[in-house]
């Protein structure tokens, strides 16, 4: 008897979609006047039409201020360099991140300590934060993981009592809200990435963002030299006047921050109609067997700004043992794009924090700037969750717009094959093997 899974044969569940459904950034004629606009004028260089950006950009999220940059991994460099993290420094952060949230510490002199994360919220789980505290910990790393709010309440309770900074990694999570406050305004500082895949798409940049003016004015001192004459006012910061500190330059390209400023004028009624999608894709699976939705329970007051790489949760005992890797095969086939399982690899585990030594220090980097006999590498097993939760993850669709019907045929897919799920259990030969990936991109599916 002829299987009604499309992988065995079956017809597909997804037969067709629009063309917006996916399509990511939305780019208009305003997206293209404004870049115009800068091109003609000769200004891609300049700062005017970025500071623009920045002023609304901190309006929109109600700080101070806000420093716009190449990309995000330039702000988040300069969030450290802005707190003085330096030599012998240590900074917390989950090992289930992109490696950006913490390998600029590297170039400050700095370590990291890693911490495991909740299975449910994926973020750095409060509990497991205490232990890694040493007298030379200088701040915490939160990742609003897959736009999924970290628990803020415990982590500043921490942070208050052992007098450490908090840095909030929002790159996943633009407008993402924490019990009604949006994420991003509950640390010392963050900062958010803005490039062309993330829910605030706006080319290659980033911007960060405090309440602390010497903070950001550390920040301009870093890598944006030619704003020191304006922007600097703390005294002891004006004595190195004129060079960036850092040595680095980290202005962002004004076609950039003209593209930014419209984006961001559309992006709250953009990221409703995302949110309006993904939910009611979710509530359509609610109780399928073997896949729960990565998303904040309703009424608790916490959102997913605009889902950047939504998945879902996979419970592989529930389907008989079936793996991930086949479970999202089938998924496919049944004509759901980017499909795949795992998520980023725990950061732990690679030998760049292990045993690289990438400044010729003649000992590994990870390791080089701490007192003789300080080793703050995790052995293998010492975070559970993280080293397990790329079996347990999958990437489901990103809906951009919403379409009920086509979310309807989409959710079908995915309920199809968990409810036929014992079919594949025969032709099963992917359990163990590995997924996930260390960048966004082996991550991020084909949608």
């Amino acid at each position: 008897m002829t299987s009604e899974l499309a992988l065995l044969g079956g017809p597909r569940a997804v037969k067709s979609t629009s063309d917006d459904l996916f399509r990511w950034p939305i780019v208009t004629k305003e997206d293209e006047d404004a870049v115009l606009e800068v091109l003609r004028a000769g200004k891609m260089s300049g700062t005017d039409v970025t500071k623009e950006f920045e002023r609304e950009f901190a309006s929109w999220l109600g700080v101070k201020y806000a420093l716009a940059h190449n990309n995000g991994t330039a702000a988040i460099h300069s969030t450290l360099f802005g707190l003085g993290v330096g030599h012998g420094d240590e900074i917390i952060c989950p090992s289930i991140t992109y490696w950006a949230s913490c390998l600029p510490v590297y170039s400050l002199g700095g370590t990291v300590a890693f911490v495991d994360i909740d299975p449910e919220t994926l973020c750095l789980d409060p509990n497991d934060v205490e232990r890694k505290i040493t007298e030379r910990t200088k701040a915490i790393m939160v990742v609003h993981y897959f736009g999924y709010p970290a628990d803020m309440d415990a982590i500043m309770d921490i942070a208050r009592r052992h007098e450490l900074k908090v840095i909030e990694d929002c790159s996943h999570a633009h407008g993402s809200k924490y019990k009604g406050k949006v994420v991003g305004t509950f640390g010392d500082v963050a900062a958010f990435s803005l490039m062309s895949a993330k829910s605030l798409a706006t080319g290659e940049g980033g911007i960060m963002t405090t309440n602390d003016r010497t903070v950001y004015e550390r920040a301009v001192l870093f890598g944006h030299y030619e704003r020191h004459s304006s922007e600097l006012t703390v005294e002891e910061l004006r004595a190195g006047f004129g060079l960036p500190w850092g040595g680095y330059k980290y202005r962002i390209h004004q076609l950039t921050s003209a593209v930014a400023r419209v984006q961001l004028k559309h992006y709250p009624e953009r990221m409703a109609e995302i949110d309006r999608a993904m939910n009611y894709f979710w509530d359509l699976l609610d109780g399928t067997p073997g896949i729960r939705a990565h998303r904040p329970p309703k009424g608790s007051g916490l959102t997913k700004g605009g889902w950047y790489i939504p998945v879902g949760h996979y419970r592989s005992e529930e389907l008989g043992g079936l793996s991930i890797a086949r479970f999202c095969e089938a998924v496919e086939a049944e004509g759901v794009p980017g499909c795949s399982p795992g998520c980023n690899l725990p950061l732990h585990r690679h030998p760049l924090f292990s045993s690289v030594d990438v400044y010729g220090q003649g000992r590994p980097t990870r390791i080089a700037n701490l007192p003789p006999g300080v080793d703050v590498r995790e052995r293998v097993g010492s975070l559970p969750v993280s080293e397990e939760i790329n079996q347990k993850v999958f990437k489901v669709p990103w809906f951009k717009r919403y379409r009920p019907e086509a979310i309807r045929d989409h959710a079908e897919a995915l309920r199809k094959v968990a409810t036929r799920s014992g079919e594949l259990l025969p032709g099963d030969s992917k359990t163990g093997v590995s997924v996930g990936g260390w960048g966004t991109s082996t991550i991020l599916g084909r949608q």
